[in-house]
């Protein structure tokens, strides 16, 4: 049977399909189950939703919460709207925004923790009682989702209004290189690290960025350490040299994109639209072919490990839909299979998903879901998924999080350890916890 988190109780980790749940988190209990095996404790990182400035007549104003066990048993008194501009909520409801991203190879934890500031957390190097780190800047301006540049050193890009961040770590005596023009500046506690901003990247007509991808190794051949972004209010989108700052528009009539995702092997491009529209690209000649939805709009899109398929998920649909390649790049022969996921339509009466994440193994699957009955309203799901000429995905059981009546805001995974990978997510309750998922607790010697 799944396991299911009961009302009141808090999930902590999973060590071997069972998934862990106490009364109250805390690094104790982190350290007696998964943290002898890792060697590590992921604490949790509190953050403030942003709320009027002067409290309605209805509402009061929020109580500070004080202490990590206040923390973990505060009401939700926000949604993820709260972190978008007015304009934004209803056209960016099933944006896939991945406002929460480890670090590839460090332990290094970013995530949106307001309208106009990222906070990071680095876990590495003894991290356990160092304080996040805030990174703001004037020309960061709503921020929507950001991404670690791979292979790069510590470098994160912020998506915002009117462009794109660029940040770098600094140390004493190795300063990081700024653009010329740019006007730097980050706010930095309890930690020898300084983030500097080194460059933005403006958008047209000072458009709000919304969708975010690297190249999986951090460069393309025609345009080297390419970034890809893309508007709602745009007609294309754009691949950027970085190391020179410019922007080439790729213009194929796409309008409205709503996601944008390399294939880990950068042989594939998947482009989602808001009207449902998706488009899959090979990029030696930059030709495409589209598909399209019949069960709402894109929210999720993540590719398998060898780059050779892309799990998609739906608004209207609780089954997934997997573009199996029949043959190998460039070619764009590719077929579409439903994924079911009977358990969460007979348990939660979900009428559709809001996001996914699939770790680099494989292994583990994550999906949240709209509405739900009262029960499992707002849990994650965890998959066990089995990869072979179809996939196989089984249900271990829910996550649930802090809080009354919380919810997922975003969540991502971290794929460094071999006992298998950390599931970090964002909570409307105003929390960030990081759950580790220990497939092999007993690795041989």
């Amino acid at each position: 049977m799944p396991s299911f988190p009961q009302p009141g109780s808090l999930t902590l980790c999973e060590i071997n399909r069972d998934l862990i749940t106490v009364e109250s988190i805390s690094d104790d209990q982190a350290k007696e189950t998964y943290g002898k095996i890792l060697g590590v404790v992921f604490s949790p990182i509190p953050f403030q939703l942003e709320y009027p400035a002067s409290p309605s007549p209805d509402r009061g104003v929020r109580p500070p919460v004080k202490g990590l066990s206040g923390l973990l048993k505060a009401v939700s008194y926000g949604p993820l709207k709260s972190l978008l501009g007015a304009n934004d909520v209803k056209l960016l409801t099933h944006v896939d925004l991945r406002c929460v991203s480890w670090h590839q190879k460090k332990d290094i934890l970013a995530f949106v923790s307001a309208r106009n500031q990222v906070t990071i957390r680095d876990y590495g190097d003894s991290g356990e009682g160092k304080d996040p780190c805030i990174l703001m800047n004037d020309l960061q301006r709503e921020v929507k989702l950001l991404e670690w540049r791979p292979n790069a050193g510590k470098t994160l890009s912020v998506a915002c209004k009117g462009g794109i961040c660029i940040w770098s770590a600094s140390y004493p005596g190795n300063t990081a290189c700024v653009r010329p023009g740019v006007i730097s500046g980050s706010l930095s506690r309890g930690s020898g690290v300084r983030w500097t901003l080194v460059d933005f990247l403006r958008s047209h007509d000072d458009e709000q960025i919304s969708a975010l991808s690297w190249s999986p190794d951090g460069r393309y051949p025609k345009w080297p350490y390419a970034l890809t972004s893309a508007s709602h209010e745009s007609s294309s989108f754009t691949i950027w040299d970085v190391a020179q700052g410019v922007g080439t528009p790729i213009r194929r009539g796409l309008g409205s994109i709503s996601l944008l995702k390399w294939s880990p092997t950068g042989d594939y491009f998947f482009a989602a639209k808001f009207d449902g529209t998706f488009y899959l690209w090979e990029t030696n000649t930059w030709t495409s072919e589209p598909w399209s939805s019949t069960s709402g709009l894109v929210t999720g899109a993540s590719w398998d490990p060898d780059g050779r398929m892309i799990l998609i998920a739906f608004s209207e649909s609780l089954t997934l839909g997997s573009i199996h390649f029949a043959t190998k790049p460039p070619s764009l022969d590719a077929h579409l299979l439903p994924v079911e996921l009977p358990e969460l339509k007979s348990l939660t009466n979900s009428g559709g998903i809001e996001k996914i994440a699939w770790d680099a193994s494989g292994e583990r699957l994550a999906v949240s879901y709209k509405d739900g009955n009262e029960l499992y309203k707002g849990l994650i799901a965890i998959y066990d998924v089995k990869r072979a000429t179809l996939i196989t995905p089984s249900l271990i059981g829910f996550i649930r999080g802090p809080g009354d009546d919380t919810k997922p805001l975003t969540f991502s995974f971290h794929d460094k350890y071999k006992q298998g990978p950390l599931l970090s997510v964002c909570w409307s309750s105003g929390v960030c916890i990081t759950y580790p998922l220990v497939i092999r607790s007993h690795l041989p010697s």
